[in-house]
């Protein structure tokens, strides 16, 4: 499995993905600058990484401006032909921008950047990137953003929950979901999404900073490898 981490002005994970893509899971990853026009090289069993940061400096709404760059043409195409797309943190955000996913991400309820350790809840093992992970145990994973609240409308909600595409749930260490375990105030509490079609995935904790136990907490890294081991199987 081959994995390309897009690199906007603004992003500041892409580094970090790209050691634990590289460094941890030992794939093969190559840096793509957002002015590329081509996805040369990947194809459908591959992933293309949309990483956090602040793309554009979040002028305008954030993941607004980069939905604009010139890869993110190729990208989409490549999305709707199948291809693996992980947007994570601003990653999520360029993709809701950019039509890959529903929903948008707004300001967080408490206007403040957050940036500390959550809990998560996975309610599905029908996705790439969940489907080796144990649905009664909370994940501890770290957020750092300024506008992580998801908001969808009534309809895109419940086909969300129809079709099984909410994938996380912020919740505290015993896996209840409630509103005091609801850091940025993300309707239904969701924290990450999937398409339709299960293809691309958002989300906006960072498991890429959560990957490693000299880091002391590697929750994050079963998502990397629930995605590498099904290319594996397959």
């Amino acid at each position: 499995m081959k994995f390309g981490v897009i690199v906007f002005p603004g992003s500041n994970c892409d580094d970090d993905m790209i050691h634990v893509l590289g460094t941890v899971m030992q794939q093969e990853v190559v840096k793509l600058w957002h002015k590329e026009t081509e996805l040369k090289g990947f194809g459908k069993g591959d992933c293309i990484i949309l990483p956090g940061g602040f793309s554009y400096g979040d002028y305008l709404r954030a993941g607004a401006i980069a939905r604009f760059s010139p890869i993110m043409k190729s990208v989409i195409e490549f999305a709707n032909n199948g291809g693996y797309v992980w947007g994570i943190c601003n990653g999520f955000q360029v993709a809701c921008e950019a039509g890959l996913l529903p929903g948008v991400l707004l300001r967080n309820s408490n206007q403040k950047f957050i940036c500390k350790n959550v809990y998560l809840k996975t309610l599905t093992n029908n996705s790439a990137i969940t489907s080796n992970i144990d649905l009664e145990k909370p994940l501890l994973i770290p957020i750092a953003h300024a506008e992580g609240r998801y908001l969808a409308d009534e309809a895109t909600l419940k086909s969300l929950k129809e079709n099984d595409q909410i994938l996380f749930e912020y919740c505290d260490e015993n896996g209840i979901v409630s509103d005091n375990t609801n850091p940025n105030g993300s309707t239904n509490s969701i924290a990450g999404i999937c398409n339709a079609n299960r293809n691309v995935f958002g989300m906006m904790p960072h498991p890429e900073r959560a990957s490693e136990k000299v880091l002391g907490n590697d929750d994050g890294r079963i998502m990397f490898e629930s995605l590498i081991g099904l290319m594996v199987d397959a």
